[in-house]
């Protein structure tokens, strides 16, 4: 077996890289090396760098060697990746729901995965303990209008009137997406909280120039894209919320570049696929949010929303979910008291995880029980987070 080099860790069982870059055309540059070694490496383009996660490892030299040709380092301590874990009495009948829901692929440990790889994977677990309360962990996705009504999944219920529950009664808020807007130049693109769009390519070399045309145009306004390559496919996100004015702060109409990507795209024959757009994001119920939220803060390694009253905390790479929070009736002290259903699992490098745990337990987290490369840890109101180490 091909020995990783030092810039690579593997997480959540894949060998993975981030490289830092100061820009979003000098992190294209090396995606443009790589897709030409592998059109199935797993690529990340950020405004600060550009995460790797190999098909194989054969090409580990060659993407370091690379990066080291453009003057980009490797930063393993950006690496963690965050899934979601549902404990049931039931596992066969809730992984259906969510794999309808979610339009995930199953996997071999009996749980479900993004295909495209960018939403958390769903570990499903076999529980004997009842929990007939509500959770207080629920999921927000977001699909295409078209998507979600096909699902035919009932009538929904709660205040939005978008809410249906699984078998064991955990909440999923589903919610239809639609157009960005209503210019012609920008008809492929989709709000489902991102402003998100999705291009088939043909050819590596269709990937690389669209993406480094993204990453140009990007730049050239001052906006932080997200660029994620994936066989035969280039996905272009805002990241949640941030096409709207007041969320990115920046001098800039974001549909104006939406319209320059879309011509971009068009004029390099790619192809839009309007039915993959997809957001999920995590939202905890807290009865002290302030302190349940900083919990978060540190253990994650997240960033606060800039908007005033806004709970969300979010990826400084915006690699992993976002997570919001909300007021939970504090005299509602059965359901506080109840276990949840459905946890976090954070898979982090194996030579950084002790000092992960270390910096959980210093935020308000306590260690509820330790195997081998795993820490079981809860926050302050019980909600409970699995520090894996490695794969």
């Amino acid at each position: 077996m091909t020995e990783l080099g030092t810039d690579w860790r593997v997480v959540d069982g894949v060998a993975t890289a981030w490289f830092d870059a100061p820009s979003l055309i000098e992190g294209a540059a090396l995606a443009g090396r790589i897709v030409e070694l592998s059109a199935d490496t797993l690529l990340d383009l950020r405004a600060t760098g550009l995460r790797v996660r190999l098909d194989s490892v054969e090409h580990a030299e060659a993407v370091s060697a690379a990066a080291r040709d453009l003057g980009l380092a490797a930063n393993p301590a950006a690496l963690q990746q965050l899934s979601v874990v549902f404990e049931s009495t039931n596992p066969s009948e809730v992984r259906q729901f969510w794999q309808r829901v979610l339009d995930y692929v199953p996997e071999e440990d009996g749980g479900l995965a993004d295909p495209l790889r960018r939403d958390p994977a769903l570990r499903i677990r076999q529980s004997t303990e009842s929990r007939p309360l509500r959770n207080r962990i629920h999921l927000d996705v977001v699909r295409p209008a078209a998507a979600v009504e096909q699902l035919g999944l009932g009538e929904p219920s709660g205040p939005y009137g978008v809410c249906h529950s699984d078998p064991d009664g955990n909440d999923v808020d589903l919610v239809p997406g639609g157009a960005l807007g209503e210019r012609a130049g920008t008809d492929d693109w989709q709000a489902v909280f991102s402003a998100m769009v999705c291009y088939r390519v043909g050819t590596p070399t269709q990937q690389r120039d669209l993406a480094a045309a993204a990453a140009a145009l990007a730049d050239d306004m001052g906006f932080p894209l997200l660029v994620d390559l994936r066989p035969g496919l280039v996905i272009i996100d805002s990241g949640k919320d941030q096409w709207e004015k007041d969320a990115h702060g920046l001098d800039l109409d974001f549909t104006d570049l939406a319209e320059n990507l879309q011509t971009a795209a068009r004029d390099l024959g790619a192809t839009v696929d309007l039915g993959l757009p997809r957001f999920t994001q995590l939202f905890l119920d807290a009865a002290d949010v302030a302190a349940v939220r900083e919990f978060w803060l540190a253990a994650l390694g997240y960033t606060p929303d800039r908007r005033t009253g806004a709970s969300d905390i979010h990826d400084p790479r915006r690699l992993n979910p976002v997570l919001l929070f909300q007021q939970l009736d504090a005299s509602d002290t059965e359901r506080r008291r109840q276990r949840n259903r459905i946890h976090f699992e954070l898979a982090v490098p194996a030579d950084l995880a002790q000092a992960r745990v270390t910096t959980t337990v210093a935020a308000g987290g306590r260690l509820l029980d330790e195997a081998e490369n795993r820490w079981r840890i809860a926050d302050p109101e019980g909600n409970e987070m699995v520090i894996v180490s490695g794969g």
